[in-house]
């Protein structure tokens, strides 16, 4: 998939593999039952087909988001989100590890968790990531502006952070 025609877009827009928010979602896509969730392994929405049939052990992609210990993105050298490698057993990258929800589910061990970060495609020239609200990341497509007015930047922030240290505030 390429660019989309568009000045912003989400992340889910990048991912090589299907994203399943439930099971039930998964069940239906798929035709088959999800895995039980194991709460000794990160929740894990996406799976890769091909894995399963890898001869090595571990799967690498290329591309993923990098998150911190409690799921929040991390900041590249730019400013921007950060990209980095994700390296998975191959019995891993071949299942998915989805917590039950709904209707008298609460407080699943396990469930919040920061999950495993899905492959992305690799960014086209005029794509870059960015963050938007609320430190989430989006997809700016530079060959389509997009109206900015009113709305804090990232350096807009950081101008107001280092107004704020300068006045001890």
């Amino acid at each position: 998939m390429s660019a989309l025609p568009m000045a912003k877009y989400g992340l889910d827009s990048l991912y090589l593999f299907p994203y399943y928010q439930s099971q039930d979602d998964y069940q239906k896509a798929t035709g088959n039952a999800a895995p039980a969730f194991n709460p000794n392994r990160q929740p894990k929405y996406w799976f890769d087909p091909a894995a399963a049939s890898s001869v090595k052990r571990t799967v690498v992609y290329n591309q993923t988001l990098s998150v911190a210990d409690n799921g929040a993105p991390l900041v590249g050298t730019d400013g921007k989100p950060m990209l980095d490698l994700l390296a998975l057993q191959k019995d891993e990258a071949s299942t998915v590890n989805i917590p039950p929800k709904g209707p008298g589910v609460a407080n699943v061990a396990g469930a919040s968790a920061p999950e495993v970060q899905p492959p992305l495609r690799a960014l086209e020239a005029c794509e870059q990531l960015d963050f938007g609200f609320g430190n989430t990341v989006y997809v700016h497509n530079r060959n389509y502006p997009f109206d900015n007015t009113g709305v804090f930047t990232f350096d807009d922030r950081l101008l107001l952070q280092a107004i704020a240290r300068k006045l001890g505030v």
